[in-house]
Parts: C-alpha cells; sequence; structure tokens
C-alpha cells in the first residue's frame, strides 16, 4: 500500500471514531468563569479600617544619643504612651439589599474606622452589628438599599474536586479572582474554632479574608478565611468558611448580638482500627469519650469515659468535628439523644446540653510531685514499670487509684505510653489494682488489644496495646 493510501486510510478511521467519541470525551474544556465575576463581583466589597494603637514607649527624648544627659533619661525617665494608627485590608460580600454583609471578625477586630468600597467606586462607612471570634464570623452594616447581593448555595453538595473561585482584595488588588478545586473538606484546624472548613487550592492571600467563595453556579458556599503558609504568603492550601455555618452565625449575631453554643463537657479522641476493635467494634467507627467536666451535663447524664458516641439525635458521628458541630448547634437546655457503644452492647443517653460560655471548662492541668521507689510493679511483657500513687498523688490527680508509668519499653514505648503517664482505667472501667490491669493483659486473645486508659498532664486518653507485639 502507498504511503498516500495509508494517510487516507488513516484519516478515515480517525474521522470514524470521532464521530462515536461524544464531544465532552473529545474535548475537555477548563471552565469560564467570566460571567459569575462579571454577574457575582458586583457584590463584593472592598474592606479597609483604621485602628489607634496605644503603645509604651521610653521615656528618653528623641534625638538625645550621644547627649550627656542621655543615660540619665534612660534610666530615671518614665515610660511614655504614645498613639499611633494602624490600618489593614479585607474582603466582604453583600447578603442583603439593605447593606448587611459578611466578612471575617479578624478583619475588622478594633476597628476604629471601617470603609467599604465597590467595584463601581462608592464607598460607605460600615459598623459592627456582631463578631464571634469562635467561627471568625463578622456581620456588618451600611446605609443603603438596592444593592446587589450574592447568592447563597450549599457546601454539603461540594465535592472534593469541584472547581471554586475566590474573589477579593489581595493585597489591595480589588475584585481579583483566583480559581482552584475543592482539596478537602470538614476540616478541623489545631485552634478553639469550632468550623469544619472548606480546604481549596485557590490562591487567597492577605487582603482575601472575609471574601467569598463561589462554585461553578456561582453560589457563595464559603469564606475564605486562612491559608497554611510558611513563608507568608499562599502555599497551595486555603481554607474557607461553609457559608450556612456564616449564615447561622449572622442570624444570631442580627437577632440576638451574640453566638449561642451547646456543650456536654466531654473530651474525645478518634478511633484508631486497632483501638476499635479492642472495644468490640467492627470498625473505627464514632468518636471516644476520654475525659469528663466533673460537673458537666455529659457527667450528670451518666456517660462515662470509655463510651463511643455512634450517631446525635440520629445523625453518624465519624470524628471530632462532626460530634462538636452537632452539639454546638443544638439549643442548650433542649434534650439530645445520644447512641453510644458500651459494654461491647449499643445504648442511648439523653442529655441536656448547657450553653458554652467564652472560657469553655476544660480538665485542669495538674503537677504531679516526683514519686519515691514504694509500691513499685512491673509487667515485663509489655515493657513497662508502674508505681501505685500514695494518697497526696492521688488527691491531686482526683482520681481513687493509678499507676503511675516510671519507665515504657517494648510495646508500651511503641504504643506510646511515657514515663509519667498514670494508667487510671481500662476499657471503660475504672483502674481499682494492679492485679486487675495484670489479668486484663493475661485474658486478651492473641493479637488483640487492651484499651488502657492514660492521664497526661491532666488530660486523659485512650491508648490500645497488643501484649503479642512483645512476643
Amino acid at each position: 500500500m502507498s504511503v498516500k493510501k495509508l494517510i487516507v486510510s488513516a484519516m478515515l478511521a480517525a474521522s470514524v471514531l470521532a464521530a462515536h467519541v461524544p464531544a465532552a470525551a473529545a474535548m475537555t474544556e477548563l471552565p469560564d468563569f467570566s460571567s459569575i465575576v462579571d454577574s457575582e463581583g458586583k457584590a463584593v466589597v472592598n474592606i479597609s479600617t483604621t485602628s489607634t494603637v496605644k503603645e509604651m514607649v521610653s521615656g528618653v527624648p528623641d534625638g538625645m544619643e550621644g547627649d550627656p544627659f542621655f543615660e540619665f533619661f534612660r534610666r530615671f525617665a518614665p515610660p511614655q504612651q504614645r498613639e499611633h494608627q494602624e490600618s489593614s485590608l479585607g474582603s466582604g460580600f453583600i447578603i442583603s439589599p439593605d447593606g448587611y454583609l459578611l466578612t471575617n471578625a479578624h478583619v475588622v477586630a478594633r476597628a476604629d474606622k471601617i470603609t467599604v468600597k465597590f467595584n463601581d467606586k462608592r464607598e460607605f462607612q460600615a459598623r459592627v452589628i456582631g463578631s464571634d471570634a469562635r467561627s471568625d464570623v463578622a456581620l456588618l452594616k451600611i446605609d443603603a438599599t438596592n444593592l446587589p447581593v450574592v447568592r447563597l448555595g450549599d457546601p454539603k453538595n461540594l465535592k472534593v474536586g469541584q472547581w471554586v473561585l475566590a474573589i477579593g482584595s489581595p493585597f489591595g488588588f480589588e475584585n481579583t479572582a483566583t480559581s482552584g478545586i475543592v482539596s478537602g473538606k470538614n476540616r478541623m484546624l489545631p485552634d478553639e474554632s469550632s468550623v469544619q472548613f472548606i480546604q481549596t487550592d485557590a490562591a487567597v492571600n492577605p487582603g482575601n479574608s472575609g471574601g467569598p467563595l463561589f462554585n461553578l453556579k456561582g453560589e457563595v458556599v464559603g469564606i475564605n478565611s486562612q491559608i497554611y503558609s510558611r513563608s507568608g504568603g499562599f502555599m497551595g492550601i486555603s481554607f474557607a468558611i461553609p457559608i450556612d455555618t456564616a449564615m447561622n452565625v449572622a442570624e444570631q449575631l442580627k437577632t440576638k448580638g451574640k453566638v449561642t453554643r451547646s456543650r456536654i463537657g466531654v473530651v474525645v479522641q478518634e478511633l484508631s482500627k486497632e483501638l476499635a476493635a479492642s472495644f468490640g467494634l467492627a470498625k473505627p467507627s464514632g468518636v471516644l469519650i476520654n475525659a469528663l467536666d466533673p460537673k458537666g451535663p455529659a457527667q450528670r447524664a451518666g456517660l462515662k469515659a470509655g463510651d463511643i458516641v455512634l450517631r446525635i439525635n440520629g445523625q453518624p458521628v465519624e470524628n471530632g468535628g462532626d460530634m462538636q458541630r452537632l452539639i454546638s448547634d443544638m439549643p442548650p437546655g433542649k434534650a439530645i439523644a445520644l447512641d453510644v457503644w458500651r459494654s461491647r452492647a449499643q445504648a442511648r443517653v439523653s442529655v441536656v446540653p448547657e450553653e458554652l460560655k467564652e472560657e469553655d471548662p476544660r480538665i485542669a492541668k495538674r503537677e504531679y510531685r516526683k514519686p519515691g521507689a514504694e509500691s513499685e510493679q512491673s509487667l515485663a511483657q509489655i515493657g513497662l514499670r508502674l508505681q501505685e500513687l500514695n494518697p497526696l498523688q492521688l488527691r491531686q490527680a482526683g482520681v481513687d487509684y493509678g499507676l503511675l508509668v516510671r519507665a515504657a519499653n517494648g510495646v508500651a514505648m511503641r504504643a506510646g505510653i511515657q514515663p509519667g503517664d498514670i494508667i487510671v482505667g481500662i476499657g471503660g472501667d475504672a483502674l481499682k489494682s494492679f492485679a486487675q490491669l495484670k489479668g486484663a493483659f493475661a485474658q486478651a486473645k492473641k493479637g488483640s488489644a487492651v484499651a488502657l486508659q492514660v492521664m497526661r498532664q491532666g488530660v486523659t486518653m485512650f491508648v490500645p496495646l497488643t501484649p503479642d507485639e512483645s512476643k
């Protein structure tokens, strides 16, 4: 066959193949965000603030360096208070035609003057209706009518991998659009925040804070709030507050001037596969209660350390963030039903949550005196050298019985047990003797873990130990 015929044959084959391949499969186009920017960008605003900062400075008059009296003033002149103005930039978006808008609480914190600027150059002075540091949401109001507003979406419908668009004023560059994808959902950050964030890789920088995050429908699904960075600039990881969380906060700020949350007074930890198996669960579903506020609602309701919370009012609990959100959103004083796993069976406990105060009570950290050598015991098969607490140490720890870890090696060390830890329970049962602990390991089936309840610097947690690993 000639080269010409080969080329013609290949072209015919390609045309037949193309006729049978859907257009979407033949060419995947990147999304065009221009229509969203044109239609929704009108409701996105630039926020600039000024605040007065007071600081104490040296009482030495300026320009005295080299003066004979410089040392005298440096030693004896009292410090002086000086004031200076600081400014900052952020973003926000209009949620109602009569001038209510959302931004981050940290954008307007300590602001004396707040200026809101639209992309058509109109400027308004704003006042703070309310601000909530825990969620980092603030509700502002400007005196205007017939304003453009954003459309709100449902963050629950977001999927990891979907496109999103951020609009804001990074470094003061107004109405800047950046795009990316949803990188993760329900992210809990290591702070006092109660928010389960949306993680994206849309570029967010200083000045973007408080701006909206849009889906491809042009609906706001979040408020850009934080970035993860080692340099102070964008590194591909940013976090947005889900808009349903923000709107719940805004409604409370508007109607009550504050946000009311609930608590039941527990400290929980995530379940590993090994830890779940030690409690008789087939899979690590739910969250494990490892400590309770002695005066909290959970303690009064009969919950105890070692209970695993599976559902709250019928809604599944997969992690600590789920539990915190479900309880926090409940009105204080209204009973909630917790389905828990206890003693290898399900049980239901009714708990009446109380209002979470700004100073949330925590299990207090305690200092322990250096023990002597009395009452020392050892479990060589798991690498533990232990000592019974004396009466004074028991009072300090707030327990009836405990075994202080003097040394940890082998299995115990690999499991995370540390010298200074206090073993206070096995599974959901309080520890009452060394013999009880020894017996638990003796009766453990080959390859199965024993869940030790361990107190470390006043905080209680469960640690699974599998004795067969030492053999």
